[in-house]
């Protein structure tokens, strides 16, 4: 009984990480979230690009439809608090508590903002790609994978 259960917990460690990545709102800029994807991709993540124009609904749909580990968004609008906020809400109402990375242009009174609302980081313009890899990485770690 108890093999079965080590032999399960290392299947389970041995998934891939998982990320969604978008861009949220009617921001149709999406180079940076594209160079993210490859990134994240390049060091073994398995990255589920949603594109551009996305609902939070559509978010939401697509991380409980591919068991996400990691939400990333990323978003140039100005428009971020709101689509933030509801996307948070919606992962709520759906039961989803997997981390959520957020991404852009950001002023920074509107960061602690949203890490109050429950972000588990932003990142602006100029982050290294190895210290976004690890942030996914860390977030998924300490939100229960791995």
């Amino acid at each position: 009984m108890i093999q079965s259960q080590v032999e399960a917990s290392k299947k389970i460690q041995s998934k891939k990480l998982r990320a969604i990545v978008a861009k949220l709102g009617l921001d149709g800029h999406d180079r940076g979230a594209k160079v993210v994807a490859r990134a994240l991709r390049d060091a073994g993540i398995e990255v589920i690009y949603l594109g551009v124009h996305q609902a939070p609904e559509d978010v939401v749909e697509a991380a409980l439809e591919e068991d996400a580990d990691v939400v990333g968004v990323s978003i140039l609008s100005g428009s971020h608090i709101e689509l933030v906020s509801d996307l948070l809400k919606l992962m709520k109402e759906k039961n989803l508590s997997i981390p959520v990375v957020v991404g852009g242009i950001i002023p920074p009174d509107d960061v602690e903002e949203l890490k109050k609302m429950g972000v588990y980081e932003v990142l602006g313009p100029g982050t290294p790609l190895r210290r976004i890899v690890e942030i996914y990485k860390k977030a998924a770690e300490e939100c229960g994978r791995k």
